[in-house]
């Protein structure tokens, strides 16, 4: 899997962008890419961005405080293939304590097919399941402060 952080005109936050090749199991019959294995896509997506910028979700809830979806929407544009190589690239839309929100294009490599877009928005929780503002402040204070340095 390759991966890499940048900064895109679209977005004041960070870029993440993975690319690796669809597995044989990941496809049905007719060797296509099955629905269901976009969104665990796009949290490998995600998962890698917030890791790249100091956020690994195991230290995160090893600190007390977790990130469930609270929404997910998924659009299919062109389906991928076994043995595809594709990209899924993933930027940080909005830090609104105690929410995050996350967009995400999944492309074929060798064309730049659009495949899919999506988007998560996830609520802070700690432990006890009580709402926190706290772990995602310090985030936005952070990439605020390092705007332009992705």
């Amino acid at each position: 899997m390759n991966n890499n952080i940048q900064q895109t005109g679209n977005s004041i936050y960070p870029t993440s962008l993975i690319s690796f090749r669809v597995r044989y199991a990941e496809t049905d019959a007719m060797g296509v890419v099955h629905h269901s294995r976009y969104l665990p896509w796009m949290e490998l997506g995600r998962t890698e961005l917030l890791r790249q910028i100091g956020y690994s979700y195991r230290q995160t809830e090893e600190n007390g405080f977790f990130f469930p979806i609270i929404e997910a929407y998924c659009r299919y544009h062109s389906p991928a293939r076994y043995d595809d190589l594709v990209n899924v690239e993933t930027t940080i839309k909005d830090i609104r304590p105690p929410y995050i929100e996350f967009c995400y294009q999944i492309t074929r490599k060798s064309d730049g097919l659009l495949l899919v877009t999506g988007r998560t928005k996830q609520i802070c929780l700690n432990k006890q399941g009580a709402v926190r503002r706290e772990p995602l402040r310090k985030m936005k204070e952070i990439l605020d402060s390092q705007k332009g340095k992705h």
